[in-house]
């Protein structure tokens, strides 16, 4: 059994924990948007209404400013980089990882709304 945070970073089914959310790897970028739209195993629907996942911007927004903050200024002040060469790696870290925060702020999200029901897997 998979608790509520291995299954969120997992990024799978917040009802059943099993399946997958998404069909393709959080670094591949074949279909790096497409979602399930019901869980494989359980059927538990991922995309409840229009705009369920307005919520989810705004933890993507959270989570990746916090990134940046902290990824320039370990690698300015502790690695002892130019601001300009942090900020250029920046670019290039962020534009590797933008799939990962979209998916995981995904992630996040229904598993805030969606409640863990075992018997229904």
């Amino acid at each position: 059994m998979k608790t509520l945070v291995s299954s969120t970073l997992a990024m799978t089914c917040p009802r059943c924990r099993q399946a997958k959310m998404f069909p393709t790897g959080s670094f591949s970028f074949r279909e790096p948007f497409t979602m399930h739209d019901h869980c494989p195993t359980c059927n538990q629907n991922l995309s409840p209404e229009p705009g369920f996942y307005y919520g989810a911007m705004f933890l993507s927004y959270i989570l990746t400013g916090w990134f940046c903050l902290a990824f320039v200024a370990i690698v300015h002040w502790v690695i002892g980089w130019g601001l300009i060469p942090s900020f250029l790696l920046l670019l290039a870290v962020t534009g590797f990882l933008f799939v990962w925060f979209f998916r995981i702020s995904r992630s996040i999200w229904i598993h805030i709304n969606v409640k863990y029901k075992p018997e229904q897997s």
